[in-house]
This record gives C-alpha cells, structure tokens and sequence, in this order.
C-alpha cells in the first residue's frame, strides 16, 4: 500500500508542529522519520495513524483519501514506544483484543493468533502475562497484536527505545526481517541515527516540523544535504571557512581541497567542510595534510578515536578502525592528519 502525503500542517497553538511536510511512501518499503526529540516526527506518525487531524494537506493510502477517516477505518497496525500491553491480560488476551472488537469468529481468531505468535517467535508463551516477560519479548506482543489485524501498513513509534542495547540489536533485526518477508508498507519513527540506517529503505530526516532530506541510507550518510544532517547522522567534523572557489575553501588551517555538497556554496560564502573521523588517517599525505596534536584518546573496542587539535581552534577526530595493530598514542603526541579531497563535502553554514 502505497502512502502520500501533500503539504500536511499539524499546528499545537501557534507551533507548527507539522509544518507542510510532502512525502510519498513506495509499497512494500520500510520508510523511517528520524530526528531529535520535538522535531514533529511523532505528530507526523499520528496524523498517518488517524489519531491527529490535519489543519491542512491530504493523506492517501494507494487511492483512498484517508485524512478524514478514523483511525479503526484506515486498516493500520500501530506499534507504541511503551507496547500499551494490558497487564492484566495474557498474551493471548492482549493479541486477540482487537480480533474480537471485529467480532471475529472463534476459529479465525485462534488461527490468526497461531500464525502472529509463530511470526515473532512466541509459540508457547501465550498463557503468560506482560509481568512475566522480558522487555524484548513485550515489544514482540505488541508486534504481534498489530500484525493479526492483517493491516496495510504498519506503524512503529520508537518500538525499541526502551531496550537494552544488545536486545534492541536483536529486536530490530528481527522486525526488518518480518517486514521484508511480509512485504507491508511501514513507516517507522526514532532519533537513533543507527537504527534509522541499519533498518530503513529510505530515510526522512525531520527538525522543527519539515523533511529536510529523504534519501536511501548510504546516501543520507554520505551526501548530506545540509549541515543538521551532515551533524545528526553519524559523527562528522566541521572545518569553518570560506570558498573560495569549487572545490577550494579557505579555512584557519589554509586551503583545503574538498567536494562540493548540496545546496550549491557559491564562491565567497561562508562555509563548513565535514569530513568523517573515519575518513582522516594518521601519517601518511593526502591531497589535505596538517599538523596536530594528540588531545585524547578513547578507546572504542573495533575504533579508537583521538580527539587532536590541528591549531586556529580546530579539534579534529580521527578513528583508527584496527586498534589491535595500532599502539595507543599519548596525549601531546605530535601528529599528521589527512585526507582526501573526495572526504570533505562542502557545505552551507547553518
């Protein structure tokens, strides 16, 4: 089921909490909005659910328009942040609560259970209650009492906010998984950068109530568009300055070589070249090579990352991808840092 949405505004007072935001949905993608808190991500997840009315702007579900219809009308499947498992309900209880709200027969619904326990790998446990559960297992529930609805799209609110790390992990892989098996359009919502790029088809990244960019992940991680989404999605370093020409920016550490980014920088404007730590090595010449000195030095497990002051008030990080092989260097340690023009994209400042 393919979703479009045209020029939607969500205002709270006089925030625009949704403020004309146009996206189309493919069918069958796992579509993500992602973006720090209060940046309208939410809102924009429940206007599609049906729980918010839009002040302006239509949404369609293939071809029906849906922005007038209540939320039971429009065959969505919702995943909440805190599951919304009643606690004094098995899980049975809890998956089968909608079915019999459709006054479902008996038989259906015990087959429709069967087949959502077996999909997020519950079989057995339908006799316990959510106390009785482990937080991963509880987010499968809520899974489960979406998808036995049978909807055209489902919706995820930051389903794995409250797990543990290595479950959160796990989890994720699973609901990429069964989405891509399943082939059901869904539209997921977080503000963990990460589990936007591991999970997602596409990519929509959000402040203060627009779509700044929506892209595939690589190329979101790659060729931000903007300065925010260069900053959100992942770690980048920002050199300031000013270009000079294309490809050529004057910065406090002299002229430097990069690529241009989106936006179009025009020659004497202001600027920031963002380089990715792991795109900088330590030694060897490139087309960008400084003077630095070793600040600190962290130790990441597959990375060690050194924070190193390259002068003019330029702090660079640097990641060494196999510490393993690499002997730790002590703060105050002279270095040379570099890297390839093709590293640095330039950018507008803002």
């Amino acid at each position: 089921m393919k979703i479009v949405l045209r020029e939607i505004i969500k205002r709270f007072g006089g925030v625009a909490a949704v403020d004309r935001v146009t996206l189309d949905v493919s069918d069958g993608e796992l579509f993500t909005l992602l973006g720090p808190s209060g940046c309208g991500k939410t809102s924009l997840l429940r206007l599609i659910a049906g729980f918010y009315t839009p002040d302006g702007g239509e949404i369609w579900f293939g071809a029906r328009r849906v922005d007038g219809l209540r939320p039971y009308e429009r065959n969505i499947g919702m995943v909440f942040q805190n599951y919304a498992l009643w606690p004094h309900m098995t899980v049975r209880e809890n998956i089968t609560y909608g079915l019999k709200l459709r006054k479902l027969p008996a038989r259906e619904v015990a087959e429709r259970l069967d087949a959502g326990l077996a999909k997020v790998n519950l079989l057995g446990l339908d006799g316990r209650y959510p106390g009785q559960l482990s937080g991963g297992q509880q987010q499968r529930v809520a899974l489960a009492r979406a998808l036995v609805l049978n909807p055209d799209i489902l919706l995820l609110d930051e389903p794995l906010s409250n797990l543990d790390a290595k479950i959160r992990v796990q989890v994720r892989a699973e609901i990429r998984t069964l989405q891509r098996d399943l082939g059901i359009t869904t539209v997921y919502v977080t503000h963990d950068q990460e589990e936007a790029l591991s999970l997602s088809d596409r990519v929509a990244v959000m402040r203060e109530g627009r779509v700044l960019q929506v892209a595939a992940p690589k190329e979101l991680y790659e060729r931000p568009q903007t300065r925010f989404v260069a900053d959100f999605v992942g770690t980048n370093n920002f050199i300031p300055g000013v270009c000079r020409e294309l490809g050529l920016v004057e910065t406090p550490l002299g002229l430097v070589r990069g690529r241009p980014g989106g936006g179009g920088v025009m020659p004497g404007a202001r600027c920031v070249l963002a380089v990715r730590p792991e795109n900088i090595a330590l030694g060897s010449a490139d087309e960008n090579t400084f003077e630095g000195r070793v600040i600190l030095a962290s130790y990441m497990g597959n990375t060690l990352r050194y924070d190193v002051d390259a002068g003019s008030g330029v702090l660079l990080k640097v990641d060494v991808r196999d510490p393993w092989h690499h002997e730790v260097l002590p703060a105050g340690q002279t270095v040379r840092v570099t890297f390839p023009a093709s590293a640095a994209l330039t950018l507008g400042d803002e």
